[in-house]
């Protein structure tokens, strides 16, 4: 019982947790800030939603890649992103039909607390979970054969569209979560070409067209830095709907951004990726509780 609670603890990077619900509910303390209004009750629902969501989109991945994942040739990685540093499914720990029952019983949760929303918020939501699991496949499968990063810059719009769908629990589609989404998504950009730069050894080994794959190491390096700065210049726009706090949490933020990508060009290995990969996700929690501080104060 010890070692299969350890394996799915692995299976959900379960060291994670607390970091979705943050991020979730930064959207949508946006919307009450917007449309006035607060309410305890949907801040648990959405947070919830956030949460399962999440950690079911994390089972899709390992299922959709389960066999290549058994390919790979070294573990850092994986060291970095599982609590027990173990990939379940391909050691066996796991099997891959109880992975995909998971991935069935965490959306089926998420889409209930989806659906006690209020309607048209509800479908707003529900059409994005459904639009992210979808394009989380896609990216998976579609990396597996391509010339251009098609499967990167369409497959984490699903993970720019998380904070979005908190907004949406309580919001309307508006210039807000658009700016917010448009702030995001180079961030998610500059993240996954983090991860590719740290991890080439297994793409090349599963034979995935990642971004360091497709450029090699020092094109990644590229990438991760472009989309930095990409992220800094739009901030411009977003920064706007926020308050004082927010401000000073988010400069925060980019002090610890354009430090990483310092050490990174510095050094120019993977083990220094490794080194900024944890600044790049505290980053993430710094702007979620930013933006939650601004709307309480």
């Amino acid at each position: 019982m010890k070692e299969t609670l350890k394996s799915y603890l692995d299976l959900t990077r379960a060291h994670f947790l607390p970091a979705w619900p943050l991020v979730f509910c930064s959207g949508l303390v946006l919307a009450f800030a917007n449309y006035g209004g607060f309410s305890w009750e949907l801040i648990i629902k959405a947070a919830l939603i956030g949460l399962f969501g999440f950690e079911a989109g994390f089972v899709l991945n390992d299922y959709v890649d389960r066999n290549r994942d058994r390919l790979d040739v070294e573990n850092t990685m994986t060291r970095y992103w599982r609590p027990f540093k173990e990939r379940p499914i391909p050691s066996g720990r796991i099997s891959s039909k109880n992975a995909f029952w998971l991935f069935i019983l965490l959306a089926l949760v998420t889409s209930a607390l989806i659906f006690t929303l209020p309607y048209p918020n509800s479908l707003y939501v529900f059409a994005i979970m459904l639009y992210s699991y979808g394009i989380e496949a896609f990216y998976q499968v579609k990396k597996r054969d391509q010339k251009l990063p098609v499967a990167q810059l369409l497959g984490r719009t699903d993970f720019t569209l998380f904070p979005a769908a908190g907004y949406l629990c309580y919001g309307q589609p508006d210039m807000t979560i658009l700016l917010y989404m448009v702030f995001f998504y180079p961030w998610t950009m500059a993240h996954l070409g983090l991860n590719d730069f740290i991890d080439l050894e297994n793409d090349r080994a599963r034979e995935m067209k990642s971004i360091a794959v497709l450029y090699g190491a020092k094109g990644s390096m590229y990438w991760v830095t472009g989309f930095t700065l990409l992220h800094f210049f739009m901030s411009i726009f977003f920064l706007r709907e926020l308050g004082n706090i927010a401000l000073y949490g988010f400069f925060a933020g980019f002090v610890l951004l354009a430090g990483s990508n310092l050490y990174l060009w510095r050094e120019m290995s993977p083990g220094a990726g490794m080194k900024i990969l944890p600044i790049y996700h505290s980053t993430l929690v710094i702007y979620a509780v930013s933006i939650i501080l601004d709307f309480i104060y």
